[in-house]
């Protein structure tokens, strides 16, 4: 008894049992999206990534899940029923799944200096990190 206690302890304590799954959907050539994977896992995510060859094919994603134009960026991801357009931070992520807002995703619209996989060699610059949801409804979720 106690040690199948035990093992169910260790199964919840480790963070790979708990990490939350992301789908990014990226170009093979775009290495900035691989730098914001790899900064999603540093942030205690487990990310799966999906290669899209097809511009046609990646557009038609970003359409599907309604994200505006002017916030499309170089990768789409999907976690938890929520869309992340482009280089959010993990921080901003975790908020979004544990307040569960009635939006469809977030975005950092561009690809700024200094956001999560655009953090080395680029000049650091201020940027949001935005809402979008069914209604069209658009406000900044956080700043950096």
């Amino acid at each position: 008894m106690k040690s199948g206690l035990l093992a169910l302890i260790l199964l919840f304590s480790s963070g790979s049992a708990l990490a939350t799954s992301i789908t990014m959907y990226k170009s093979p050539t775009c290495g900035c999206c691989s730098l914001w994977a790899k900064k999603m896992e540093e942030g205690g995510f487990k990310v799966e990534t999906v290669m899209i060859n097809n511009d046609r094919e990646f557009y038609q994603l970003k359409q599907k899940h309604k994200i505006p134009m002017e916030y499309m960026s170089c990768h789409t991801a999907m976690v938890d029923g929520y869309v992340i357009e482009g280089h959010v931070p993990a921080d901003d992520i975790k908020r979004l799944l544990k307040e569960r807002p009635d939006i469809i995703g977030l975005s950092t619209p561009g690809m700024p200096g200094g956001s999560p996989g655009m953090d080395d060699g680029y000049e650091k610059e201020a940027y949001s990190v935005m809402t979008f949801d069914a209604n069209d409804k658009r406000t900044i979720y956080s700043s950096h």
